[in-house]
């Protein structure tokens, strides 16, 4: 099977001989792996299931000093975009003929997150509750926004699914009640979840955070992968049994405590029991829980791609 079809394959719960696994790096981290492994392709040397693929997207260009201030702003959210679309599709087409990886669209700051990063995040937590009509029509501008850009390329075939990332939570629960995202952010996310779905492209969400609550809608809005799935603030042996037959988890490894603190072999153990309880009937894409930063040892950073690139023990294919 290539990278492609094992990722596919978790996407749609099915028992493979090895599980998928994507696993990301920071600059900092990419620095230290270079020193030490004596590498110069970072990206080659993990080696991947996924294949992140940029394409242009928009932004916020130069704001009103007002969108930086408590009250409500008054001067129009002016925006820009970015990248070309020149020979996009033949790019994209011309990378497929090289690599045999799932093609990741990854805009990590797509709906909420552009909202505050207009406004601040915490003018935008106080617009939400003191200017609720001026929060909710910004988030509906954004996806409006975002509607138009996703169809620019989601006709390309060689793109297979599309991240839309907005962090949610924090690790003691939802930023806002679940009724305020009910209608401000589900609306938005719907729409752009059916639109990828329209073209045959898988949805998945990035979102840290304890996010568990709005687990069941979002599984009604056709949701295929939840990343990142922390540890430290949800118990994911429950989101498994709970939901593990009809969502797809990306992440798991405690970035906050074995990852950084732990021995290569503690390293070792954690990733082999969360490989091995998440990807039980198929659903799970092996990775810690949020990009490897610079405080973990090269020694562990090695030992959680050793577990990665494991074959299982009892091939179990379907």
């Amino acid at each position: 099977m290539t990278s492609r079809e094992y990722v596919k394959a978790a996407i749609a719960h099915r028992n493979t001989d090895r599980v998928p696994y994507s696993i990301m790096t920071t600059g900092e981290t990419n620095t230290q792996i270079c020193e030490a492994f004596g590498v110069e392709d970072v990206g080659a040397w993990l080696d991947n299931d996924i294949e992140s693929i940029g394409v242009p997207w928009w932004g916020w260009h130069r704001l009103g000093s007002d969108w930086r201030r408590q009250a409500t702003p008054n001067s129009p959210p002016t925006v820009m975009g970015s990248g070309s679309y020149d020979r996009l599709e033949d790019h994209i087409k011309a990378r497929r003929d090289q690599s045999d990886k799932y093609f990741l669209v990854t805009i990590w700051g797509s709906h909420f997150e552009k909202a505050n990063a207009a406004r601040g995040i915490e003018n935008f937590l106080a617009d939400m509750a003191a200017d609720y009509d001026f929060a909710k029509k910004l988030c509906t501008r954004i996806v409006d926004k975002n509607m138009v850009m996703l169809e620019n390329f989601l006709h390309i075939d060689e793109i297979d699914g599309v991240l839309l990332g907005s962090d949610w939570g924090s690790q003691r629960g939802l930023l806002m009640s679940p009724a305020v995202w009910e209608d401000m952010i589900a609306p938005g996310e719907h729409r752009e979840y059916d639109l990828v779905h329209s073209y045959g492209k898988d949805v998945w969400l990035h979102s840290c955070g304890c996010v568990d609550v709005l687990i069941p809608r979002l599984l009604e809005m056709g949701l295929d992968v939840l990343n990142p799935v922390q540890p430290e603030c949800m118990d994911i042996a429950q989101l498994k049994a709970d939901y593990g037959d009809r969502l797809t988890f990306w992440g798991g490894i405690s970035t906050q405590l074995t990852l950084p603190y732990g021995t290569p072999d503690e390293v070792r153990d954690e990733a082999r029991r969360i490989r091995d309880m998440m990807s039980e009937g198929g659903g799970y894409i092996l990775s810690p829980a949020q990009a490897i930063q610079g405080d973990v040892p090269v020694e562990n950073i090695e030992a959680v791609l050793e577990v990665a690139r494991e074959k299982r023990s009892m091939p179990r294919v379907q």
